[in-house]
């Protein structure tokens, strides 16, 4: 656990040097080389750093010459990560158990291998459940998905999966905290992918540092709509804190018309649940402006924003229409003076929990395992789900509510270097453990075959079972939980016993030329 421990801890470290300001903020410049690590994007100044500590596998490229200028002078869209092998490829993102974050995956293509592809078409998901499809249609094509979750692990999985449709990559994984009073639909079992975010009445493009969580908030206007602003402050809302230059900005309907036609959408999956947040503040207070929101033709409420003040409406639960058409609508009710207004809406698709994963305590254990041995094999993304993708000699229980026990582990002849990890240990569910064929070395941790889930199977140097055999226990009232390497005791002994037989020599020198003295003195 200290290993683990100390690992985690030194990567969230190096991550809040970096990002110094902007405080757990994580960007990754996929496909950016080690030495330009820590580069500050133009725009919002937010630095970026290589990839390479949190993924295994895959090639890093560069978007072809003639496409730079697409990429609106961004230098981490200039490169990117492709995962040619394997059906799922998962960067590993540091994270605090139980806190809340924002995630985003910005893809675009750019053409970087030379086939000019007008289709490339690939899932992602967020540890084991699917999050979003990735479709790209051009090399200028650029394409972010983001997720809001609670993380269920220090470290959560995001991860590419190979459809047939081509070739994945990614171009940045971003991780942003959220205070935890923000999107209190989101919880531990319940997570939400971005479906559309939008500024109205705005005339460009926001994201940090005016949003200090670094959403994407895009324009949208319309022909049938009038823009109005102010540049009052406008007191926020705590469930979704939208920052002021969001809020400022705001659309109604041309002509006094009575009706906004906010959003119309059509699902690609029949099966995906969605929630509407609508964002009001209004600029006057002296006529009534009262109207009624709608989602398809069910109401959500009647309404009447309030002066200078941020307030949302939402639907009360998940809403999926039968024919997969959606559409969000504001009307003014028969006592309104004033016609409707909306500044800005999110609208988010659920990430079902419908496959089980590892336990955090194993998957912890795990990722702790597998950095101090530099275990490359397949092991990325969850150990155990979903069971096709699931760790080279990794075994499960069955599951419990919805997570499962790792009780299987073969890392047989696997390279593997040094002491017999106390990682091990934390696995308190195992039954089998072979490391024979490895060039392993030092005394088996005591503690590694006394299981409160029962005996043990453990095969060590000749592929006996170890378990079997008499293991000396520690000391008596000896607490240390870790096992030090011989190889690092014997040589503290050895300089522990001359630096004591060298204070005893002098000691002994010393007493007897003290005695000397009083023997001269005294007779």
């Amino acid at each position: 656990m200290a290993l683990l421990a100390f690992f985690a801890a030194s990567v969230l470290a190096a991550t809040a040097v970096l990002v110094a300001g902007q405080e757990g903020f994580l960007s990754i410049d996929c496909g950016l080389e080690a030495e330009f690590s820590g580069r500050r994007d133009t725009y919002t100044n937010i630095p970026y750093v290589s990839d390479s500590p949190y993924v295994d596998g895959g090639e890093n490229h560069k978007i072809a010459a003639d496409q730079m200028s697409n990429t609106g002078d961004d230098p981490s869209l200039q490169t990117l990560r492709s995962f040619p092998s394997g059906v799922r490829n998962c960067y590993t993102i540091p994270t605090e158990s139980g806190a809340k974050y924002l995630v985003r995956m910005e893809f675009m293509y750019g053409n970087y291998d030379g086939q000019n592809s007008s289709s490339v078409q690939f899932d992602i998901h967020l540890g084991t459940n699917f999050w979003d499809a990735v479709s790209l249609s051009s090399p200028t094509d650029d394409w972010w998905s983001e997720a809001i979750f609670v993380a269920w692990s220090s470290w959560v999985p995001v991860c590419l999966v190979n459809t047939g449709g081509g070739t994945p990559f990614v171009s940045t994984v971003e991780l942003r905290p959220l205070q935890a009073s923000l999107y209190p639909d989101v919880s531990i079992n319940v997570s939400m992918s971005t479906f559309s975010r939008k500024n109205l009445g705005a005339s460009s493009f926001t994201r940090f540092p005016d949003d200090p969580y670094d959403r994407f908030w895009s324009r949208r206007n319309n022909s049938l709509w009038t823009n109005i602003s102010t540049q009052e402050t406008i007191q926020l809302d705590g469930n979704f804190a939208v920052p002021n230059p969001i809020l400022q900005t705001a659309i109604a309907p041309i002509s006094n018309g009575t009706v906004i036609i906010v959003s119309e959408w059509e699902s690609y999956k029949a099966s995906f649940e969605f929630m509407v947040f609508l964002h009001f503040a209004d600029f006057q207070k002296r006529r009534l402006r009262q109207f009624s929101a709608y989602i398809n033709n069910e109401v959500l409420d009647q309404y009447s924003p309030k002066y200078l003040t941020a307030s949302s409406v939402q639907n009360s639960g998940w809403y999926r229409a039968t024919d997969g058409k959606y559409s969000v609508i504001l009307a003014a009710t028969n006592l309104s003076v004033l016609p409707p207004m909306i500044n800005a809406y999110e609208i988010y698709n659920l990430i079902p929990h419908d496959m089980p994963r590892t336990s955090s305590e194993d998957f912890e254990a795990m990722m702790a395992i597998k950095r101090e041995y530099g275990v490359n094999k397949n092991w990325n993304g969850d150990p155990c789900f979903p069971p096709k993708y699931a760790w080279n000699g990794v075994k499960c229980s069955n599951v419990t509510g919805n997570t499962t026990r790792i009780i299987y582990l073969d890392m047989s002849n696997s390279s593997l270097n040094g002491s017999i990890s106390n990682n091990f240990t934390l696995l308190t569910q195992l039954q089998f453990l072979d490391l024979s064929g490895n060039s392993l070395n030092g005394p088996i941790p005591y503690t590694l075959c006394q299981k409160n889930a029962g005996p043990l199977i453990f095969r060590y140097e000749s592929g006996e079972d170890m378990c079997n055999k008499t293991i000396s226990p520690p000391p008596a009232g000896n607490k240390i939980a870790t096992i030090i390497s011989i190889s690092v005791v014997v040589p503290m002994v050895v300089v522990v016993v001359l630096v004591l037989s060298c204070l005893f020599w002098r000691r002994n020198r010393k007493n007897q030329s003290v005695y000397a003295l009083i023997f001269q003195k005294h007779y």
